[in-house]
């Protein structure tokens, strides 16, 4: 067993919210909602990621991908810094050019490209990944990596730590979003990170272990977007040293394991209902391929939501 790192207390806390994308009756991304809910994340202080698993990037065409990044900073307003999944999902031709057109998308409104894990990613070794990651990314001043464990999809691959030390030798790779759901593998990468480049942010996609950051993770969950509010308040309080943190910490993650169960992809259909129970949005739909939960999802729902509420007025 590996031991954790020391935890890290007073840490200001790099949050990114992974938005859910709201959808009409009729299967259309609505884009007013999804401006809607970028606007509530970032006054509450979380940067903002679209196009991502939560807002369906690898479902959506190329267009509507494009669609997204115009709302969200027509949501945020010029200035204010976001990200967004590059992804070759709905691309003709050849991987490289596929990822390439979607960064030089994301940069021409101002964002920050995460480089999405594909089929062009699996099945190469590490020497080809890095070289990948470097023409892909060779027009991007800032980029972050993503890995991701094939339990999530049948594209996934995580990196190993002699390729995650090759990424951070490049100086515009400035993070890496890790999906393990593996404490050990982060702890890891951690070590690597205050050994090799402490600037390079390890940002957590563990949503059954959003405490992650109390060892030095930063993050990039979808269940920040359950409740922007909620996990603002709770990175401020661990930066003040405030005993309230574990808490309000521990209703999220309560939020977090009922929601990321099997079927996991469910999770967003539960992260529509939480925004529907907590006022934040009046009725939100998923996408159709999205699948269903029990019937009586929407009020447990309520009343995880009302854990989070009480442990934050506590």
């Amino acid at each position: 067993m590996t031991a954790p790192p020391a935890v890290k207390p007073y840490r200001r806390i790099h949050g990114i919210a992974a938005m859910f994308l709201p959808f009409d009756v009729e299967g259309r991304p609505d884009l007013e909602a999804l401006a809607t809910l970028a606007g509530l994340a970032d006054r509450a202080g979380l940067e903002v990621a679209v196009n991502m698993d939560t807002g369906f990037g690898p479902e959506l065409t190329a267009e509507q991908r494009v669609d997204v990044l115009r709302a969200t900073r027509d949501g945020l307003g010029e200035g204010t810094r976001f990200v967004a999944g590059a992804m070759p999902f709905g691309h003709a031709g050849e991987a490289v050019d596929a990822y390439r057109r979607e960064i030089r998308s994301i940069i021409d409104v101002g964002g920050v490209p995460v480089v999405f894990p594909s089929d062009a990613m699996t099945g190469i070794g590490p020497m080809q990944l890095v070289d990948f990651f470097s023409r892909v990314t060779s027009g991007a001043p800032k980029a972050i990596a993503f890995e991701l464990g094939p339990m999530f999809a049948p594209f996934g691959r995580l990196f190993g730590a002699e390729t995650v030390r090759r990424l951070m030798a490049m100086p515009n790779i400035i993070g890496l979003k890790h999906s393990s759901l593996d404490r050990e593998l982060e702890w890891e990468l951690l070590r690597i990170r205050d050994e090799e480049r402490p600037d390079f942010q390890i940002f957590t996609g563990n949503d059954l272990a959003i405490d992650m950051v109390c060892y030095g993770s930063d993050y990039l969950l979808g269940l920040a977007a359950f409740d922007v509010d909620a996990f603002a308040q709770r990175d401020r309080w661990w930066f003040e040293g405030n005993d309230r943190f574990q808490a309000l910490n521990d209703a999220l993650q309560a939020v977090g394991d009922f929601s990321f169960r099997e079927p996991v992809p469910a999770y967003k259909r539960d992260a529509a209902l939480y925004l529907k129970v907590t006022g934040q949005l009046a009725d939100p739909k998923p996408h159709p391929s999205c699948p269903d939960r029990p019937a009586d999802e929407e009020e447990r729902l309520r009343t995880l939501a009302e854990g989070v509420l009480r442990a934050l007025n506590a």
